[in-house]
């Protein structure tokens, strides 16, 4: 018998059962026959039944799982955002040393600059002092030489 005749067996039985007077509605069946019909119903339940079965018990396992790897996924993909921000961060700062480097060795080099013209034009200076010293010197030495000499 399928399923939905032995439903129909029960629902006949129910219907011609004698009912108890003053009861309310109750009835007297025979419940050897409801035994044998409820037997019957569970080893004829469909593969549909039983796989449905299955798969509602596999349900939690499932979503289980999937919320699991939703959280790693995300776990992951948080990582990684701030690793990209920490090199943004790292490149950022690396960038401005550079560019502090580059701006105080420009100032260095223009120190150097002066201080090597400075000195530069000191020495000229003083070899100039020492020229226009010997030159009159030089000047002197033949005007001496130029002049009748006294005896």
């Amino acid at each position: 018998m399928s399923i939905d005749e032995l439903l129909d067996s029960l629902d006949d039985m129910i219907d011609s059962a004698k009912h108890v007077p003053l009861s309310g509605g109750w009835c007297i069946v025979d419940a050897e026959k409801v035994r044998e019909i409820i037997d019957d119903l569970r080893l004829n339940l469909p593969q549909e039944v039983r796989q449905a079965r299955a798969i509602v018990a596999d349900r939690m396992e499932i979503l289980k799982n999937a919320k699991e790897e939703s959280e790693s996924i995300i776990k992951l993909a948080e990582d990684k955002a701030r690793a990209i921000v920490s090199q943004d961060e790292i490149v950022r700062q690396a960038t401005n040393k550079g560019n502090d480097i580059i701006t105080e060795s420009q100032a260095k080099a223009k120190e150097i600059k002066k201080g090597a013209a400075d000195f530069s034009d000191t020495l000229l200076k003083q070899t100039e002092e020492n020229l226009t010293s010997a030159l009159s010197e030089l000047k002197q030495a033949r005007q001496a030489l130029k002049a009748p000499m006294k005896l």
